[in-house]
């Protein structure tokens, strides 16, 4: 079963930056697509970022501006997610999810039913 521990929130200024990592406690994250999601409070959950196993397919949010990016390192077994031009509607719990076997169709639906694994999350505040 795979476990998922995301790391690296915190506070941060607006205009900051910012750089979450997702790993998998218990087990590998070798044959998963990898999803990030948040959650403000009192909104609903929304899609940011996800990435295909291999890495070759990438999907962001359109609202993001081009300010995050994602990324993977198949040798550390990690996920990573650079957040840039950090602004106070971006503080959020931030979520991995991870999906075994999902095409590009799929993971571009970003439907959190479709992951199977998710982390605890990581807090990010940005405030000033």
């Amino acid at each position: 079963q795979l476990q998922l521990e995301e790391s690296g929130g915190g506070l941060v200024q607006p205009g900051g930056s910012l750089r979450l990592s997702c790993e998998a406690s218990v087990g590998s994250l070798e044959n998963y697509a990898i999803g990030w999601f948040r959650q403000a409070p009192g909104k609903q959950r929304e899609a940011v970022a996800c990435m295909d196993k291999i890495g070759l397919y990438r999907w962001y949010a359109g609202s993001l501006g081009g300010r995050f990016t994602m990324d993977r390192d198949r040798a550390k077994q990690s996920v990573s997610l650079e957040m840039h031009s950090l602004t106070p509607e971006d503080t959020a719990r931030y979520f991995c999810a991870a999906i075994l076997r999902a095409s590009d169709e799929t993971l571009s639906r970003m439907d959190p039913d479709d992951f199977t694994s998710w982390g605890p999350g990581t807090q990010v505040i940005v405030s000033s």
